[in-house]
Formats: C-alpha cells, sequence, structure tokens
C-alpha cells in the first residue's frame, strides 16, 4: 500500500511539473477573443481564431456588446478585442486603460472612420457638417439612424440628443442593428428621401451606398479630424507576459483598409461566404499579409508558424 500510494504520489507530482512547461497546459492553450457584430471586426477575429488554432491553440470567439467586452477583459473572461475604434470608444474603454485591467496594445487598423455620413444627394442639400442637421429637421423626420443597443457610437448619438448639441434636442435615435440600418438607408435612398446614420470605413456600405461623411465632430463626440478613427488590439492585464508568442503575434496582427475593404466587398457580393471565408479567402491570394502576420511566431510547440499555416490553408 505504501509503494502504491508513494507511486501515485510520484506520477502526480510528475503530471504536475509536465503541465507547468510551455505547451503543455491545456489551460495554457486557450486565446478567447471577443468580438462585436460588426463585419469588420468578425472579420478580423474569425481569422485571428484559425491562425491560433491552425497554430496547436484552442481559439474561440465570443460576440459581445461592447459595454460586456471590456467587462469581460477586466474580469480575465475574455483575453482579446480587436475592435477599440478610438477615439469614439474613450467613454466606455479609457477608464479600463485608466485602472489597468485593460492594454490599449496595437493600432492594428489606422486610417479607419467613424461618424455621421449621409446619402450625397443630402450633402449636395446642403447638410454638410453636424451643425446642419437641425437644419433639416422635418427632412429627417427629427431621426438619426444608429446601430445595436450599447453600442458607443449610439451612445455618442444620444449624448447628442441628451445634452441637446448642435441643436438635436429634439431628435430621436434609431437603435437596430447594422444589417437593419443599412437596408433603411437602402431603401431611403432609392426612394430620395433624406437621412443620417452612423457610418464608419472599412465598410462596403462605401461602396453600395453613395454618401458621404459630415464634418463638424468635436473631441467629446467622434473625434476633431472628422471621424477619423484608428482601431486598437486591446488585451487583459497579463496576457503578454503568460502567452508571449500570442502577444508576438498579435503585435503583428494589422489590417491595411484596402484588405479589409476588398474582403467586406467579397461577403457584400457572395452571401454564401461567412466571415471566416471571406478572410482566408482573401490571404489565400495575398500570402504577403499572413507571411508578415507570422514573422518571429511558433506554433505551440515551438515549431516554426508559418509552413504549418501554409499547410493549413491548402487544406482548405
Amino acid at each position: 500500500m505504501m509503494i502504491t500510494a508513494r507511486r501515485t504520489s510520484i506520477v502526480t507530482l510528475v503530471i504536475m511539473a509536465l503541465l507547468l512547461l510551455p505547451g503543455i497546459s491545456m489551460a495554457a492553450q486557450k486565446i478567447r477573443f471577443a468580438s462585436v457584430s460588426w463585419p469588420g471586426v468578425s472579420v478580423k477575429t474569425e481569422l485571428g481564431v484559425n491562425v491560433l488554432n491552425s497554430l496547436g491553440y484552442q481559439a474561440s470567439n465570443t460576440a459581445l456588446s461592447v459595454p460586456m467586452i471590456y467587462k469581460a477583459l477586466e474580469s480575465d473572461d475574455i483575453d482579446i478585442f480587436l475592435g477599440n475604434w478610438m477615439p469614439s470608444m474613450k467613454g466606455i474603454a479609457d477608464k479600463f486603460f485608466n485602472n489597468g485591467s485593460v492594454i490599449k496594445s496595437v493600432a492594428n487598423m489606422p486610417g479607419a472612420k467613424y461618424t455621421l455620413a449621409a446619402p450625397t444627394y443630402v450633402i449636395e442639400g446642403g447638410l454638410k457638417d453636424f451643425s446642419d442637421i437641425a437644419k433639416f429637421a422635418d427632412k429627417l423626420d427629427h431621426k438619426i439612424y444608429g446601430i445595436e443597443p450599447g453600442n458607443d457610437g449610439n451612445q455618442i448619438i444620444r449624448g447628442l440628443i441628451d445634452e441637446n448639441q448642435f441643436g438635436l434636442g429634439d431628435f430621436e435615435l434609431v437603435e437596430t442593428s447594422v444589417s437593419i440600418m443599412l437596408a433603411e438607408v437602402k431603401t431611403f435612398t432609392q426612394e430620395g428621401k433624406w437621412i443620417v446614420f452612423l457610418g464608419w470605413a472599412p465598410h462596403y456600405m462605401n461602396n453600395i451606398i453613395d454618401m458621404q461623411y459630415l464634418t463638424g465632430s468635436t473631441a467629446e463626440t467622434f473625434g476633431t479630424n472628422d471621424g477619423t478613427a484608428t482601431v486598437y488590439t486591446n488585451i487583459r492585464k497579463g496576457f503578454s507576459e503568460e502567452q508571449p508568442n500570442v502577444a508576438r503575434f498579435l503585435k503583428n496582427f494589422t489590417f491595411p483598409i484596402p484588405m479589409m475593404n476588398e474582403i467586406l466587398q467579397l461577403l457584400n457580393d457572395d452571401s454564401g461566404l461567412d466571415y471566416s471565408e471571406a478572410g482566408l479567402l482573401w490571404i489565400k491570394n495575398n500570402p504577403d499579409i499572413y507571411r508578415s502576420w507570422l514573422d518571429g511566431v511558433s506554433t505551440v510547440d515551438g515549431k516554426p508558424a508559418l509552413p504549418v499555416f501554409e499547410q493549413y490553408l491548402r487544406t482548405l
């Protein structure tokens, strides 16, 4: 009995020691992304999940609202968020950056756009600036169209209304979803009706709708540069130290605006593709992008990542 107990203790100690080695701990292999239901963020996240899974990690993506994502990052329930649009998310994200629970990390997509927009015929009709919206309240039916409830852009629009900025105190924020909002915009443009809505780039809306972005945004709204934005990768506190190889990958994991526009156009042109398929199809035809992503990155068991990922692509 003593020999058996001693052997059991030895086996237990060996297993525990093995679990402490890099690449052995199952918990250490789990990489948890969160995303919001925006096509661009969904494409980027699904690409990240596919790349890391091909390298031996157990990567997953959970769809949450923006406020829930930051609470999940703070509580260590999520590791990575690729959709931190700044400055529009300052009101939600800054307190987590300031208390150190969430790290802003890498600018994965500079030169984006996020602000109010309108069809070109509305702009040409005189509604060019935030200060012009109230002048055409009747034409707009006193409405501004946003996306899903809880979204940071919606919160900015609601702030404009609640604080009567630009004379918008009697306007209504219409909260729906990206797909419903775009359907409304397309219907309005077909009928020549006036509408102001939350727009951004990259997104295929810029290709299928003759639209322009309003000027006049402020530092307290969508930023002083008329809504020009930078999208950051956010990670929870301690993640880089726990997962240095994945952190190296995330440092490389950036997205030129033309790349994202083309992928989102693929999604619009082929309704049979999902976010993962559209992203992988594009990078298969543009290998320089994924080669830069995998520079200096290894698999979960320490092998060079690039040949392993390229073998994965050949199986698709």
